[in-house]
């Protein structure tokens, strides 16, 4: 008598039909136990990350504060044009005289952003025209001249300098145009420096 033999072995597609319900119950199991997704929301005002860092220095694209540098020329030139010419008078030993107008006022001033931290500087050299009412030997007398101010930088003010040069005049006596020259740079000198030293302060606040 011949038995019939059964296999208790499952069929290769059988076998792929159990190893896709097995791994899909897998997936299923692992997506119900694992935390729900964050639903997003829109910022108020008041939340911490809707507010700009203030405290950043710079342009807009410069927010890592790393190193950009600014002209500050449009500002600086006319302003100190405007600083020199309110010196006022002055009085010489002969009269007085007065800066009339900046002929000359060649340089750059600039902001320097590195590492989030504010520099200024500024490098400039002048020429003033000035104008004196004076009594020389009894008359009165109008004379002209320039005041030249070589190049001068940022925190160099208690060295500045300047030289004198008078208009051309033939009925002024040479010991004259010396004590002439002599008062201009000396009377002009520090009233120029504090104008310069209000200058550097506005620019240090910019």
């Amino acid at each position: 008598m011949t038995e019939a033999v059964v296999s208790s072995s499952s069929s290769p597609s059988e076998k792929e039909e159990q190893k896709g319900a097995s791994y899909t119950y897998w997936v299923r199991k692992i997506t119900e136990d694992a935390a729900p997704l964050p639903l997003p929301h829109k910022l108020s005002p008041q939340d911490p990350q809707s507010q700009p860092n203030s405290a950043t220095l710079g342009s807009a694209w410069n927010r890592a504060g790393t190193w950009e540098e600014k002209s500050l020329n449009n500002w600086a030139t006319p302003r100190i044009k405007e600083l020199l010419v309110s010196v006022g008078s002055i009085e010489l030993s002969s009269g007085t005289a007065k800066v009339e107008e900046v002929t000359k006022c060649v340089g750059d001033a600039f902001l320097v952003i590195v590492r989030n931290k504010k520099r200024v500087g500024y490098t400039y050299e002048l020429t003033l025209k000035v104008k004196g009412e004076l009594n020389l030997r009894g008359e009165k007398k109008s004379v002209g001249g320039h005041i030249d101010v070589p190049e001068f930088s940022f925190g160099e003010l208690d060295d500045l300098q300047m030289q004198v040069k008078l208009n051309e005049d033939k009925d002024m006596l040479p010991q004259e145009k010396r004590q002439i020259c002599n008062d201009l740079k000396k009377l002009f000198l520090e009233p120029v420096r504090e104008k310069l030293l209000q200058f550097e302060q506005e620019l240090k606040d910019r």
